[in-house]
């Protein structure tokens, strides 16, 4: 039975104790809250968010299958009807998706049996209405959260931006206009979940904001605006951490690193940099946030996090221009930053000097964000190649593979099992039964 525990302070966390996916309600003492559990917590074996458990795209796996093909390491293959950029989570027996079907201008909530790949049902979002968008993305772009009973999916439609609460049937409980979106590229950002609220950023030509929703409700429980800057928008995801043992929304882009507090959206601090536009979700260790931005201008910066009020002179740690990321995501561990940039330059650095470690190239163009399982690190390009290689001080690649079909979305990686969407279809990659 999967229970959702709600703490006196409003905290959804998901624990797995069996197989059903019900959910019930239990309080916590606050005596049996530590700091980690100031932030959504997930349920063993599942991948309830973007960037995984923690928010920052470390697999809680040990191993994953390291070789695969059309006929090999294949535990099943779904198709998935329309186009979708929106990466897979996994929750309980279930992995969900977005799509958009561009013909009929149908934005539908998706879900798929974990054990065979079978489709389980489908939800219609929106009809019609469908906005400008770059021709490289899509109207599904944006990856879902679970809180293990609730589903939270995210489209711009009709020049807005809404985000629509599902039970784990299928059953639409709220739906909910988040703010006005003029739209010039699309949309990307993920929802982002924070004891019983749902954010979203709202980064768009006209307007620039952060919502949060109640999430049984769908009420707003509080906006804050952002300035605009430019003429291009923002599409990067926020990431929640604990800096310095303080939970911190932290977002990238109009020509800055914020720092809100999740639960009254109030600026904590901010520095300038790392540039206008960035698509990607910073990442962080705990002091630190490391911050890539592509566009116009193309730089990396680490800012400490304890600071308060415009900390560009006072925290930043130090900045790089050089093997910059603007769409995939950065990744720590260990002391050690990666960035697999769109081009296809990944490279190490050392987190505490910023000092280049090694800089390798890749095969191909990217846009999907780095994962690690263990020691070592899945890249995936846009033609669907995936790169894997050791993390640490020496760059060594462990094998490249392939699924022969674009791939713009970032892998989950959980319970032994690898969950990739590519152009037609949704994955599920794990060691072969006869072995």
């Amino acid at each position: 039975m999967r229970i959702v525990l709600t703490l006196t302070a409003g905290l959804i966390v998901s624990l797995a104790a069996g197989a059903n996916d019900t959910p019930q309600g239990n309080v916590l003492g606050p005596k049996q809250a530590d700091a980690k559990e100031l932030l959504p917590q997930a349920a063993q074996g599942d991948w309830p968010w973007w960037r995984g458990t923690e928010r920052n795209g470390i697999s809680a796996d040990r191993n994953a299958v390291t070789k695969w093909s059309l006929k090999e390491n294949v535990i099943w293959a779904a198709s998935v009807p329309g186009r979708g950029h929106s990466s897979p989570i996994v929750i309980g027996k279930r992995v969900f998706l977005t799509t958009a079907d561009d013909a009929t201008q149908k934005q539908m909530i998706l879900a798929f049996d974990r054990q065979t790949g079978d489709p389980l049902w489908s939800t219609l979002a929106h009809q019609g209405n469908f906005t400008r968008k770059y021709p490289k993305n899509t109207h599904a772009s944006a990856t879902q959260a679970c809180d293990g009973g609730r589903l939270f999916s995210v489209f711009i439609n009709a020049d807005g931006l809404h985000v629509t609460a599902t039970d784990l049937e299928g059953k639409t409980l709220w739906q909910t206009r988040a703010g006005d979106f003029q739209s010039l590229h699309g949309y990307g950002s993920s929802p982002v979940l924070y004891k019983n609220l749902v954010i979203v950023s709202g980064d768009n030509v006209k307007s620039c904001y952060l919502t949060a929703l109640d999430a049984q409700s769908g009420k707003i429980v509080w906006r804050t605006e952002r300035k605009v800057v430019g003429k291009y928008g923002n599409y990067g995801t926020p990431a929640l951490a604990l800096l310095n043992n303080k939970a911190q929304l932290l977002q990238a882009g109009l020509g800055q690193t914020a720092s809100h507090d999740p639960e009254t959206g109030n600026l904590l601090w901010s520095c300038a940099g790392p540039a206008e536009v960035s698509a990607n979700t910073p990442a962080f260790n705990a002091t630190t946030v490391f911050s890539s931005g592509g566009f116009p201008e193309k730089e990396l910066r680490a800012i400490r996090g304890d600071g308060t009020g415009v900390v560009t002179k006072t925290h930043l740690a130090w900045k790089a221009d050089k093997g910059i990321t603007y769409v995939p995501s950065p990744l720590y561990h260990a002391g050690l930053l990666y960035l697999v940039n769109d081009g296809g330059i990944a490279t190490c650095f050392d987190a505490e000097s910023g000092k280049q470690v090694w800089q390798e190239r890749l095969q191909g163009n990217f846009s999907s964000s780095p994962v690690m399982v263990g020691d070592l690190i899945y890249a995936t390009s846009e033609t669907g190649q995936t790169s894997i290689f050791k993390a640490g001080r020496k760059f060594e690649l462990v094998g490249t593979n392939s699924l022969q079909e674009p791939v713009m979305t970032t892998a989950a990686i959980c319970g032994g099992q690898i969950f990739l969407r590519t152009a037609s279809k949704l994955y599920c990659l794990g060691a072969s039964k006869d072995k």
